[in-house]
C-alpha cells in the first residue's frame, strides 16, 4: 500500500515538476533542505510503519517542523554569513541513511524467508513423491 503511495507521488511529482516554473537560484538552497528535511521525514515514517509504530501526527508535525526548522536554520546562516544550512544536511542525511538502512534489513529479512520456505516446501514435496 505505502509503495502504491509513493510511487504515485513521484509520478505526480516528475509530471508537475516538468511543468513548474524554474525556481531561481536565491531560493534554491531553501528549496534543498527543505526537500532534504521532508525525505527525512518520508524515509522516517516508512521505518517507523515497518517498526509498527507509526502515527500520523507525528509524522505530519515532523514534516513540516522539519521543514520549517532547516529554513529557519538556512535564513540565519545566511544572516551571520555562516553556512549553518550544512549541519543541517549532515544530520538529515545520516538520519536518512539510518532510516533507509532499517527499510532494507527489513525487507531482505522478509525476501530471504520467502526463498527459505519456498525451498524447505520443495524439499518436503521431494520426499513425499
Amino acid at each position: 500500500m505505502i509503495f502504491i503511495a509513493i510511487l504515485i507521488g513521484c509520478i505526480l511529482g516528475a509530471i508537475l515538476g516538468l511543468n513548474a516554473p524554474i525556481i531561481s537560484y536565491t531560493y534554491s538552497s531553501y528549496l534543498a533542505i527543505a526537500i532534504i528535511a521532508a525525505l527525512d521525514s518520508v524515509f522516517g515514517g516508512i521505518a517507523s510503519v515497518i517498526n509498527k509504530n507509526f502515527d500520523l501526527k507525528i509524522f505530519i508535525s515532523g514534516f513540516f517542523g522539519n521543514a520549517i526548522l532547516a529554513i529557519l536554520l538556512t535564513i540565519l546562516g545566511q544572516k551571520l554569513n555562516v553556512d549553518i544550512y550544512l549541519a543541517a544536511i549532515v544530520v538529515f542525511v545520516w538520519r536518512m541513511f539510518m532510516n533507509l538502512g532499517t527499510i532494507r534489513r527489513y525487507y531482505v529479512e522478509k525476501w530471504s524467508n520467502i526463498i527459505k520456505e519456498k525451498t524447505v516446501k520443495k524439499e518436503k514435496d521431494k520426499k513425499e513423491a
